[in-house]
């Protein structure tokens, strides 16, 4: 597998610049933000528009019905917090004023999943995937690196409609080119193999790179997929790879319950039963700890994704 790595950077930071792109170049987005201005990577953004930039401090119930409001007017805004804040925190007023509404507001989740770290289980929401997806008219998006999250803040602009957009808090490895063109809905398959198919989502679709380099050592073909849009979901690219390699791993840094794995399970029970492992939390919250030590008790780190493929590959027989 050859992918060139361009650096290392937070997937937060990519948004930060994508959200100052659409600053300059798009008078109708606002930003709001309730007291994570650098935390979110907002500055830029506030410091080139202070007319449509919009703190409401701790206050997130408030900044979802502002957001909700704003789009009366044909304004597009993201707000911006923790996902935990995001979501868990004001999840009425989102299914109520947003996602029941069709409000056109950009919900933009930073610090998910247990790679906030040290800030502990409290902050580390697991659940948020599957809450989001559950909504009707309610888009998820769960990119990859910095780059596609600058790719994706950049593109659900133009989304007519309530989205979800998922991103984290660590340094990771950069490997979506810069010019990459980033379609809502569309999968991009980074690996082609004939064993078994790996689906994965955020951060772990590094630690999904790093076990098909690990499987192509000891002669395992594995074809990877970045689901980076969660809903809509690309049926057609899972049926395509699973129809050839006969089994499947989906990987996320989320829990079990709810996410990735569940919806790619679903496609797979209504049109094409296939032996499928998960990488994922088990039905647990998290603890402080720094980023790659809570990967790796948890369960979602390279060697589990490794180990889940080697586990599915066993299970072809029974089918």
């Amino acid at each position: 597998m050859e992918l060139e790595v361009l650096g290392n950077k937070d997937t937060r930071s990519g948004f930060g610049e994508g959200l100052a792109e659409l600053g300059r170049n798009n008078p109708n987005v606002v930003a709001l933000c309730a007291d994570l201005i650098g935390s979110l990577k907002m500055d830029a953004f506030k410091n080139e528009n202070p007319d449509r930039f919009f703190q409401v401090g701790i206050a997130e119930a408030n900044m979802i019905g502002l957001a909700a409001g704003m789009t009366i007017g044909g304004k597009i805004p993201f707000t911006g917090t923790f996902a935990n804040f995001s979501t868990g925190r004001v999840y009425d007023q989102i299914r109520q004023s947003v996602a029941y509404s069709q409000k056109n507001v950009k919900i933009c989740a930073s610090h998910a999943g247990l790679t906030l770290g040290e800030d502990g289980a409290t902050h580390q929401i697991l659940e948020d995937i599957g809450m989001m997806r559950m909504l009707p008219n309610m888009t998820v998006i769960v990119p990859a690196d910095f780059n596609q999250t600058k790719q994706a803040t950049i593109a659900i602009a133009d989304h007519l409609g309530p989205v979800y957009l998922r991103f984290g808090r660590p340094v990771m490895p950069i490997f979506v080119k810069p010019d990459a063109k980033f379609v809502i809905g569309k999968a991009d398959v980074l690996n082609e193999g004939t064993d078994v198919t790996i689906i994965a989502c955020g951060h772990l679709v590094w630690k999904s790179i790093e076990a098909v380099q690990i499987l192509a050592e000891q002669g395992i073909s594995a074809e990877l997929i970045n689901m980076h849009t969660i809903k809509p979901l690309d049926e057609e690219a899972i049926l395509k790879s699973v129809s050839k390699t006969k089994c499947v791993v989906s990987a996320e840094e989320h829990m079990m319950h709810g996410g990735l794995g569940d919806v790619v399970a679903q496609v797979l029970a209504r049109k094409l039963p296939t032996p499928h492992e998960y990488v994922a939390v088990n039905d647990s919250f998290g603890e402080s700890g720094t980023p790659m030590e809570l990967m790796a008790k948890y369960g979602i780190d390279t060697v589990n994704v490794v180990d889940a493929v080697k586990k599915v590959i066993g299970r072809k027989g029974l089918y």
